[in-house]
């Protein structure tokens, strides 16, 4: 039973391919699968920029994380970073499963406003507001704001004086990719100074927030900034306001979410009273997994003489580098690690392993460069693969659904137009499955859904199974 449609069949119109199914594959089966068919039609010159590189995104991995963060952090809300990744089909999910929304700009307002959501899921989280954001916020009705500073408050009281305001506290994890604390959040020794400027303003402040840094993995950041919080939210409460949300801000690691998170449970429940609504704002956790990207090599250059004799390793160049969606690599020093694609049944049109490979596997070291003049556009210094790569071959890249690409361009701008593998009906003997089978298989806006067990959607507390049937009643009518 094919779990893709044939080549022919499939419906394409850019770079990101959402790849889905119904049977129970593994989601990296799903991801290779759509890879295959996507080079197939490449190959039969259907596809306008082919040889560019393309994104395969799986959001069933959404559904997981989700479910990961409702196990781990049952009470505190996710407001999802935009930032981080505005693909438009990502953001409709996370808007079906009742997520919030952490924008930062004017754009990232009108992309999660444009799915139809409720502009109170909305904080607009930047400290340091252009006055036609702010004006442009509380036409749109986002209210929930930050501030850090004095000048921001009269900026807000100037442009948006019902502003529902959340200070923006210190807090830094010395040990994460990026430390916002140089740029953000207000000393505790200036707090009540701010607090008590609000005051005057007639303003209204709800909370308090923090962002340890992205990328962080010391627990006692988050502790820490939780007891900051505390104090901040006891000023608050001496002037007369009412604080009712602790915004813990974002940082949380794949690999380290699950240690992680008790502590910081422990540390908020210690800390504060029932009552308190507690929200994050989660990015890369998130997003992060969701994308592989699938890069081309357009070029080789084997080593000879003196490099050949000390061992230099042979390079590749490939159709995406630095400039294009491996800025990481530069601004954090990312390290890539790219994945030979190979298929048995591609009848020449990606790597084909030879008969017998795991008894001849010879190692191939290669430095991998990107596509422009740039000495400093490498993107891999040294990878040691199992088969020897070649010009026309194709190199996939897990966990790139989040970073510095996606902040400055965004996957979803009209530069990267979407991609759509749809996948026929289940056959019949799967007519009464459950609500969750039918939203796998007839998703078509919200395409990039792979096969998830029922189960899964019971980490999604109160949402649980009425998101798959929204989910499918909209795609059908889409």
């Amino acid at each position: 039973m094919a779990l893709l449609p044939a080549p022919s069949e499939a419906v394409t119109t850019g770079k990101i391919i959402h790849a889905t199914g119904y049977r129970n594959p593994s989601p990296d089966e799903l991801v290779d699968l759509a890879i295959e068919s996507h080079i197939a039609r490449i190959a039969k010159r259907s596809v306008v920029g082919g040889d560019e590189s393309f994104f395969i995104a799986d959001l069933g991995q959404i559904l997981r994380q989700h479910r990961r963060w409702t196990q781990h952090m049952p009470a505190v809300r996710p407001y999802y970073a935009v930032k981080c990744n505005c693909d438009p089909t990502f953001l409709k999910v996370l808007a079906e499963l009742g997520t919030g929304f952490d924008c930062a700009s004017i754009e990232e307002m009108r992309a999660v406003l444009s799915l139809g959501v409720d502009p109170a899921r909305i904080l607009f989280a930047n400290p340091c507001k252009a006055p036609a954001a702010v004006a442009f916020a509380r036409e749109v009705g986002v209210l929930r704001t930050t501030f850090d500073n004095i000048d921001e408050l009269d900026t807000i009281k100037a442009h948006m004086p019902e502003a529902q305001l959340l200070l923006r506290i210190y807090a830094n994890d010395e040990g994460a990719f990026i430390c916002l604390g140089e740029k953000f959040g207000a000393q505790l020794d200036t707090t009540e100074e701010l607090l008590s400027r609000a005051w005057e303003l007639g303003m209204n402040v709800i909370g308090v927030s923090f962002h340890v840094g992205t990328g962080a993995t010391n627990p006692a950041s988050f502790c820490k900034a939780i007891k900051d919080a505390r104090l901040a939210f006891s000023q608050a409460e001496r002037l007369g306001f009412h604080p009712k949300i602790l915004d813990i801000g974002g940082g949380f690691q794949d690999d380290c979410f699950e240690s992680m998170a008790p502590i910081i449970r422990d540390a908020i429940g210690s800390e504060f009273p029932a009552g308190i609504t507690t929200i994050a704002e989660p990015g890369r956790l998130f997003a992060r997994s969701v994308y592989t990207l699938v890069c081309r090599v357009i070029s080789r250059r084997r080593q000879l003489g003196s490099a050949a004799r000390s061992g230099v390793p042979d390079m590749l160049y490939q159709n995406d580098g630095i400039y294009g969606n491996f800025m990481n690599v530069i601004m954090e020093k990312e390290t890539m690690v790219p994945y030979l694609v190979k298929s048995k049944k591609a009848r020449g049109l990606l790597h084909k392993p030879k008969s017998g490979d795991a008894l001849q596997v010879t190692d191939h070291r290669y430095s991998i460069w990107g596509p422009t003049c740039d000495s400093t556009d490498c993107v891999v210094r040294e990878v040691t693969l199992d088969s020897e790569v070649k010009i026309g071959d194709w190199l996939k890249y897990k966990n790139m659904g989040g970073g510095y690409r996606h902040f400055i361009l965004g996957i979803s701008t009209e530069l990267m137009e979407f991609q759509h593998i749809q996948v026929p009906q289940p056959p019949s003997s799967m007519a009464s499955a459950a609500p969750t089978t039918r939203f796998m298989s007839t998703v078509k806006r919200c395409l990039a859904i792979s096969w998830c067990p029922a189960e899964d959607f019971g980490g999604l507390g109160a949402i649980g199974m009425g998101v798959a049937q929204s989910l499918a009643r909209k795609a059908h009518c889409g």
